[in-house]
């Protein structure tokens, strides 16, 4: 087992004397004193608690991210320069999205503190050679300990003694049905968790019957703990998070060398020291998009309350935004793809054809049966029941594990009728005739091969099937197991966990749009393929977790980026199924609902739980569907590339006019004897065009935005920056030129303050209705919500020099050819970012 490196690996695979002689055990337990030596040397039985610093750590780790330094250092700039108010909302703004980031990651942590419930709270342990109850934490390695129905196994262990032990394990494995226990060493070859029938697991339930065990493995060395440590680790990077900080530092290096570059010349050209030192620390705040952590917290949150409308709860905003990217879904089987419900699917004679006759006397079984039903009589009586009018229960035969079957005695009229269900194999070996087209003929070798091939059929097909039998008795005060002799085969009942309603569309849906699914589960590998071929994936190549373990990390990739489906593998080949994939640029989400799920929901990009989930597969997943329709899933990928179009036009318009402008002042400041504009109107300008923004988050997004998966593009949006950003600074130079020639603005500061103020703030943010769209903008339509805070802005750009307000900031009222001149510069600009746009476009392949 990955992570786990004492002797005891799979102990399940070594001889029992063998294991009992390495952990020194014996059938009379330990002594007291001995348990105590051990108990220091191994640690309590619990799955650990963290240091009491882990959260204050996590905290300030959101403020190690690149963009949020930038703005830390900004919200300096601005505070000395006395610009406080504008200070504070920068400072506002990062405490509002780590805070936001914080507690989504602080709800995360429950999912080990979920894990604690699963595990039992006392256990029966033999103790200095008699039987106690003891506090589970005070279990070691070596102890002898007890087990009943309805126990929860308190550790890993290996079983000395069973009778009769069934375990339930889906929390860990996937499989829906409960497991039958033996005491026996197991072949030769490796097995994992799924296949140990001689171990019992921490957090498992015992269903029927009793067993003795051998501890071997306790707290953080158990499978179980080996899956709460995979939960406190902090997940690996995310799609969302590997594309914000790699924006960071690209906006860091190209702010700090326009920065360098502008304070350099300065100094060459002997301005005064202050004065330019303070202009390139505005034009860092201006390069600065100190708006980005609001306009990505925004839009996601509104991207989540649009989904709380579908039913689906978002407990990480991120994961809105890594949804649309995500290009690989990987899901495990068992109550996501299927109902996590065993229905009777079949009931078939035995040639395999269909037949009634099958269905009404197992339901006859099932209905009169007094003991504890199993999941397969639930299933046996939640079918639409046949006509049993008339019939009424004399005796019952109890199920051993024996015999393997369960049999009643009904009367109907003056018939009697003795009806036997169980193990196919059991139910041969007491029946001497055979059903055909009903009338009995006699069982012999060619027909019970054919009903062993029926039998084998079934099971390739991913059903369990339960062998039915009948045999016409005479009346008498008791039956019993000699009773059980020359009885006739009637059929199968066929047992399944079918696919959800809908859920094959959906796969359809996300394939569409780009998306591949791979199947990971702990499961076999026929009841997988069934399930499989059920909701129209392919099922031709199947990996077991021994084939997984063979194979390294670039084969494993290749083969799930192929369609390929893996059976009976562990949470750690899960796990590591993922880790490949993300290795090879691919975005992954997970779903899944059991404890065996969790490692993978924490590491997937998304980890998307179901309603009916354990508790830990929901905590541990950053998405959960509160109902069963999977449609939603679909509705997620399509609002998560709806986020990230919206905040990447941001983004793209934002570093492209940003650094236009600064680059156009940092390129005046060469020519003109005075600042192009002063610090004061570079962060007035800068949180104009912030404002004119915040409508971004709820505006249209066109149908071809939404069609494939979304990634951040670091080099795309250098591009862009680089071949817009000068774009804009040519209208700036055109906008000095006719200031400075043909409103002789040289000798008017003010003026010249003015003029490119309202210039540059008009072209950068009325540029949105250009570059929201990958299109034509004609045929785009913009919310209105953008539409109105952009002109607003626009507005209250062009009459704020006309006020009192304008005059205490150094502007001066222009006269109005000079705003028909900036018009003039505004629309050609317009058009002229448009064609250029269309040809970058074109060129990235993205029209």
């Amino acid at each position: 087992m990955a992570g786990r490196t004492t002797p005891l690996d799979a102990f399940w695979d070594k001889p029992l004397p063998e294991l009992l002689q390495l952990l020194q055990a014996s059938s009379t337990g330990l002594t007291t004193e001995e348990a105590n030596r051990r108990l220091r040397l191994y640690g309590p039985n619990s799955l650990g608690r963290e240091s009491r610093f882990t959260v204050l750590f996590s905290f300030f780790s959101f403020f190690a991210n690149p963009l949020v330094i930038i703005l830390v250092v900004a919200s300096g700039i601005s505070l000395a320069l006395g610009e406080h108010v504008g200070g504070l909302i920068i400072i506002a703004i990062i405490l509002f999205s780590v805070l936001l980031n914080f507690l989504m990651e602080f709800q995360a942590r429950h999912a080990m503190e979920e894990i604690q419930k699963q595990i039992a709270i006392t256990a029966v342990a033999m103790r200095d050679g008699r039987e106690q109850n003891l506090p589970t934490a005070e279990l070691v390695p070596g102890d002898i300990i007890r087990l009943k129905a309805g126990d929860l196994v308190p550790a890993d262990a290996r079983l000395v003694e069973v009778k009769d032990l069934h375990v339930r394990e889906s929390v860990l494995t996937g499989e829906s049905l409960p497991v039958e226990k033996t005491r026996a060493e197991l072949s030769g070859e490796k097995h994992g968790v799924a296949d140990a029938t001689n171990s019992v697991f921490l957090g498992t339930a015992v269903q029927t019957g009793i067993g003795t065990a051998v501890i071997v493995c306790t707290g953080k060395d158990t499978v179980c703990g080996e899956i709460a440590h995979r939960l406190v680790m902090r997940p690996p990077e995310t799609e969302f998070g590997r594309g914000v900080r790699r924006f960071g530092m690209m906006l860091t290096w190209v702010t700090m060398l326009l920065v360098l570059f502008v304070l350099l010349v300065n100094i060459i050209f002997h301005r005064p020291v202050l004065e330019s030192f303070l202009f390139s620390v505005a034009l860092a705040v201006g390069m600065t998009p100190e708006m980005m952590p609001m306009i990505i917290t925004v839009t996601l949150a509104q991207g989540a309350k649009r989904m709380t409308k579908k039913k689906v709860l978002v407990k990480q905003l991120a994961a809105i935004e890594d949804f649309g990217s995500i290009d690989i879904l990987c899901t495990d089987k068992t109550g996501t793809l299927t109902e996590g419900e065993i229905v009777l699917d079949r009931h078939v004679d035995f040639q395999g054809k269909d037949d009634d006759d099958v269905l009404r006397l197992i339901y006859l079984n099932s209905y009169f049966e007094a003991g504890i039903k199993s999941p397969l009589d639930d299933a046996i009586l939640k079918h639409e029941p046949p006509s049993i009018v008339g019939y009424d229960k004399l005796d019952e035969i109890p199920f051993d594990f024996n015999r393997k079957r369960l049999s009643v005695v009904v009367r109907h009229e003056d018939e009697y009728l003795l009806i036997t269900k169980g193990e196919a194999e059991s139910v041969f070996g007491i029946c001497e005739l055979v059903l055909i087209d009903g009338v009995p003929q006699p069982f012999d070798g060619k027909r019970w091969a054919e009903a062993e091939c029926t039998l084998k059929k079934l099971g390739a097909e991913g059903y369990r099937a339960v062998g039915v039998a009948m045999r016409r008795v005479e009346k008498q005060d008791l039956y019993t197991m000699a009773d059980e002799h020359a009885m006739t085969l009637v059929g199968f009942a066929a047992f399944l966990d079918p696919p959800k309603v809908g859920v094959r569309s959906v796969l359809e849906a996300l394939k569409q749009n780009g998306i591949s699914v791979v199947i990971m589960t702990g499961d076999n590998r026929y009841v997988t393929q069934k399930i499989a071929q059920d909701v129209g994936l392919g099922a031709d190549t199947i990996f077991t977790g021994t084939q997984v373990d063979s194979m390294d990390d670039a084969a494993v990739a290749y083969q799930a980026e192929n369609g390929a489906i893996f059976a009976r593998v562990s949470p750690e080949q899960k796990n590591r199924v993922i880790i490949a994939l993300k290795g090879r640029g691919h975005v992954v989400g997970y779903m899944g609902d059991g404890i065996n799920d969790a490692p993978s929901l924490h590491t997937a990009d998304v980890g998307i739980s179901v309603m009916n989930g354990v508790n830990v597969a929901k905590d541990a997943a950053k998405i959960i569907l509160l109902e069963k329709d999977l449609a939603v899933v679909n509705d997620g990928v399509l609002e998560g590339r709806r986020s990230f179009a919206n905040i990447m036009k941001y983004i793209i318009m934002g570093t492209s006019s940003n650094f236009g402008n600064m680059f156009s002042m940092a390129a005046a400041s060469l020519f003109l004897r005075f600042l192009p504009m002063l610090p004061s109107q570079i962060l007035l300008n800068n949180l104009l065009y912030d404002i004119s923004q915040v409508n971004i988050p709820s505006d249209n997004v066109d149908s071809a935005m939404k069609q494939r998966p979304k990634r951040w593009q670091i080099g795309f949006i250098r591009q862009f920056m680089m071949i817009i950003g000068p774009i804009s600074s040519i209208y700036d130079f055109l906008t000095f030129g006719v200031l400075l020639w043909v409103f002789h603005a040289s000798t008017n500061e003010s003026l010249f303050h003015t003029g490119w103020f309202v210039e540059s703030l008009a072209t950068q943010t009325l540029v949105v209705f250009v570059i929201r769209t990958a299109a034509n903008p004609l045929k785009s339509r913009p919310s209105r919500g953008l539409v109105i805070s952009v002109l607003a802005v626009v507005a209250v750009a062009t009459a704020l020099p006309y006020t009192q307000l304008g005059r205490l900031l150094g502007f001066s009222p222009p006269p109005i050819s000079l705003l028909f001149a900036i018009l003039l510069l505004a629309v050609t600009y317009l058009f002229l970012v448009q064609a250029v746009k269309s040809w970058f476009y074109r060129r990235h392949a993205l029209l």
